[in-house]
């Protein structure tokens, strides 16, 4: 028997684009203190990454193609990394040989180090309810006149869609100057594509511009509400304001929820006029009465998937907005001055109201992979035994 264990150096979270390293040991797990101890071989191992695709058959009409023959006998060489999973392998990178005839004493072991590029045109991890997109790392390991053993450990691709042109020339640095390190040294950093990426992401969702909008309805305007900005990465909190007090008609309740919409395009649909799937990752619910002003703040969980958008489906960000509002004025409770009795206040048995809601787009972007993979659902860690 052979143990496998395979370990994603930094995190199972990774942006596109960036470089994914695993340790791959194998170990004869033999003592050779054993009467029964003897060596073991492996004829090859490789790995390799791959994009799986899932599809609803309720929601989703994907034409069919023509994919990799799924047929292993014992004696084949040949690695498939999706053999056995659901739904059709839409990306993967070309195989990298580990090893060729591995021989381990009993007691020994050997690791190995395989590093790939994560590929940037492939779409972002996301698991909703009309398609799936699914990464995984694949180390196949054969012995001699046996079939192939598959080692698959799972990872999160975060894609980085929607960033504006940068504001300044690609040669200006984009961090600030460190006097305390050498000028050759500093000026490396901004060289690597990753680090700039995530510093423009970091500078885009920093700027913070007021947005007003006035909430009307049919009978005049109800409150003034002022957000920040409107592009988030994902561990931000959403934070907003109200101000009742210009208001023409009392607010008696409002409610906003984080929204996610999966919109499947036109030629996928599997009947025409299907709706959009509406997702909600948070709310916020206050009554207002007689508030002259009010906030929420709603936090963008790590765990989420971005907006992002592929030839099948979109996925965008909204703020979701309701509205309770009374048909009439309501008089505040009054209390006289020289009053000496003790005065219970009640609210009113019944107020007739009136409901509205209101969508406002908003972005959602990646955050720092090192971040997400705090609260990420896989651990960068798989083994077997062969």
């Amino acid at each position: 028997m052979i143990e496998v264990v395979a370990s994603v150096a930094r995190g199972p979270v990774f942006l596109a684009g960036e470089v994914l390293e695993c340790l791959v040991t194998f170990t004869n797990p033999m003592s050779h203190l054993s009467t029964s101890a003897s060596s073991e071989m492996l004829a090859w191992a490789s790995a390799q990454i791959h994009c799986q695709f899932h599809a609803s058959e309720s929601r989703v009409a994907v034409p069919c193609q023509s994919s990799k023959q799924d047929v292993q006998v014992e004696s084949d060489t040949v690695l498939i990394p999706s053999r056995g999973e659901r739904g059709q392998c839409m990306l993967d990178t070309p195989p990298k040989i580990l090893f060729c005839d591995l021989r381990l004493d009993p007691g020994e072991s050997k690791t190995y180090s395989y590093s790939e590029l994560v590929p940037m045109d492939g779409p972002p991890s996301f698991r909703g309810q009309a398609v799936k997109y699914v990464y995984k790392l694949t180390i196949g390991c054969q012995r001699v006149n046996s079939p192939i053993k598959l080692l698959r450990v799972p990872f999160r691709v975060l894609v980085l869609h929607g960033m504006p042109e940068p504001p300044f020339p690609q040669d200006e640095e984009v961090a600030p100057s460190n006097p305390f390190l050498e000028e050759e040294e500093g000026g490396r950093r901004d060289t690597r594509p990753l680090e700039r990426a995530l510093d423009m992401l970091m500078i885009t969702t920093s700027r913070r511009t007021p947005h007003l909008f006035n909430i009307t309805n049919a009978r005049g305007k109800v409150a003034k509400f002022c957000i920040f900005k409107t592009m988030y990465r994902l561990g931000e909190d959403i934070i907003g304001t109200f101000t009742f007090s210009e208001g023409d008609i009392p607010c008696l309740q409002y409610s906003v929820s984080l929204q996610s919409e999966e919109e499947v395009h036109e030629q996928y649909r599997r009947r025409p006029g299907q709706a959009v799937s509406v997702t909600s990752h948070a709310r916020h619910l206050e009554s207002c009465l007689h508030t002259a002003s009010s906030h929420f703040s709603l936090p963008v969980p790590l765990n989420v998937t971005p907006g992002f958008s592929t030839d099948i489906v979109t996925l965008r960000w909204r703020l979701h907005f309701e509205f309770v509002t009374a048909r009439e004025p309501v008089e505040l409770p009054t209390v006289l001055q020289n009053q000496s009795e003790v005065t219970i206040w009640t609210g009113t048995e019944q107020v007739d109201v009136d409901t509205f809601s209101w969508d406002l787009p908003i972005k959602v972007l990646p955050t720092n992979p090192a971040l997400a993979s705090y609260v990420s659902q896989f651990t960068g860690t798989n083994s077997i035994n062969i």
